[in-house]
């Protein structure tokens, strides 16, 4: 399964706030770049996951974000850096341009 051109054409909308952005398709899923770095991933299923580093990636365990687990076979589960976009900011884009904005001044 891939992400879809409606997804994508839905999450560039969302962050158009942020300026210029770039993508690339990896692994049934999308990286979305600002000035070349990458800030959230476009899930196949249409999720949006914002990544997180330092004092933002805490906060957002703190406020009880989901964070994107991931496990192969019968190993543990793995975290990566990255949280689900709340459905809030989904309906918001400056929300969601705002929270974009903490991410990439936490990378």
């Amino acid at each position: 399964m891939s992400v879809s051109d409606a997804d994508i054409a839905f999450a560039l909308d969302l962050f158009r706030g942020l300026g210029p952005l770039s993508h690339r398709k990896m692994m049934g899923g999308l990286c979305l770049y600002a000035d070349g770095t990458i800030f959230a991933i476009l899930q196949a299923d249409g999720s949006i996951w914002l990544k997180g580093a330092g004092r933002f990636a805490e906060k957002l365990t703190e406020e009880g974000w989901q964070r994107w687990t991931y496990a192969r076979g019968t190993a543990k589960k793995t975290a990566m850096p990255y949280w689900l976009l709340p459905d809030a900011a989904l309906d918001d884009p400056a929300l969601a341009c705002s929270l974009a904005r903490e991410a990439l001044q936490a990378l």
